[in-house]
């Protein structure tokens, strides 16, 4: 079938459904009550295979699982998920869910990186009052030094999902009218922003640029949960899939950068990659009723699902303090695969950690009872 018969069929399956179709019962949030267990799994993949993208820099990894894409899909159909219910304030709770993990994360952060600017006698890398604010409301990256960027350098996901969570009302209206255009809109802005060169390396440039490459994704999960995404056939969701992997693909080859073919660092590659990824691991849904008998690990998807954003935060400073751990206590003896498995095994440790310290806020800004470990 040729790319333009895919395309057809698409848009005659995704328009067909109507604006006010029902969700069917094979693409809930909740099942029978309960949560979703495969988007938690998803979810719990994803975050594990963050941290050991970050620990290793494994640029394979970036097209075997790309983790971010996922994400913002996730993220995308519990937003579409939240805007259907009638209690309202969908934006409203959603921020306030998000934001005070940030709070305590600056909260500790900023502090440490004023005095080592102070001890280092290079105070003009530390923010302005402006740039403290985004601290507080991050609608652009939150600046650091160069000292405290390894801790740092993860907010752009917090950014991003912040501006998609405020943009889903306007969003979501539009996708029940267009919604094969609209899910399509951010990728094609992608593509004119990366045929044309344009640079956007301002703070607010890297935020159009990140709407633009994940956008696309985070609607995905809206088509996820009106059923829209269940009513594409097999073949025609591979079919589009497969075109724009490869296509994500073959502009990583073409394009790389400092870091080789790492499609986190090619964004129109990542894209592409991420859409058509996205798009195959929402439409799947596989059994789990074995995970409930696995409890361990049950437990381990139940409680990073809780702490997602804790995890996420706090994993990148456990990574970077692993390594003088692992110096001390001289692991690399063990030979450097083996010792960077060792220091995977203490940032993993560490982030447990301060998952325990921290990861309570998540409660309280989701009304629950705090817990020091979620149930």
């Amino acid at each position: 079938m040729s790319s333009d018969n895919l395309s057809r069929t698409a848009v005659a399956t995704l328009t067909a459904a109507g604006p006010t179709a029902p969700p069917p019962t094979t693409t809930p949030t909740r099942e029978g009550g309960r949560r979703d267990r495969y988007l938690d799994v998803l979810r719990f993949a994803a975050i594990a295979r963050v941290i050991v993208y970050h620990t290793f820099g494994f640029v394979w990894l970036t097209y075997v699982f790309p983790a971010m894409g996922v994400m913002f899909a996730l993220g995308g159909s519990l937003m579409a998920n939240s805007l259907a219910k009638p209690d309202g304030r969908p934006v409203r709770k959603r921020i306030r869910r998000l934001l005070p993990a940030l709070w305590v994360f600056g909260a500790v952060v900023v502090p440490v990186m004023v005095v080592q600017a102070i001890r280092e006698g290079d105070i003009r890398e530390l923010p302005g009052f402006d740039g403290l604010l985004t601290w507080v409301f991050p609608i652009v990256e939150p600046p650091g030094t160069a000292w405290a960027e390894p801790a740092t350098v993860v907010l752009w996901y917090l950014v991003t999902y912040l501006w998609l969570v405020m943009l889903s009302p306007l969003a979501i209206r539009a996708y029940r009218r267009w919604p094969l255009p609209t899910v399509l809109a951010p990728l094609a802005a992608l593509i004119v922003i990366g045929f044309s060169g344009l640079t956007l390396d301002s703070a607010a440039g890297a935020v159009v640029l990140d709407l633009a490459t994940y956008g696309s994704c985070w609607l995905i999960g809206f088509a996820h949960r009106d059923g829209r995404l269940a009513g594409v056939r097999l073949r025609v969701l591979i079919g589009v899939a497969a075109l724009t992997m490869i296509a994500g693909g073959l502009w990583a080859v073409t394009h790389p950068t400092e870091t080789g073919l790492d499609l986190n660092n090619i964004p129109l590659a990542q894209g592409l990659y991420s859409f058509g990824f996205v798009l195959l691991a929402m439409r799947v849904r596989p059994s789990l009723a074995w995970l409930r008998r696995v409890r361990v690990l049950d437990w381990l998807v139940t409680a990073a699902n809780a702490r997602a954003v804790t995890i996420y935060l706090w994993h990148n400073p456990a990574i970077g303090v692993s390594y003088p751990i692992g110096d001390w206590l001289d692991v690399w003896r063990f030979g450097e695969r083996n010792g960077g498995v060792l220091c995977l095994v203490i940032a993993v440790i560490l982030t447990a950690v301060s998952t325990i310290v921290f990861g309570w806020i998540e409660d309280i800004a989701a009304g629950r009872k705090p817990r020091l470990i979620p149930r």
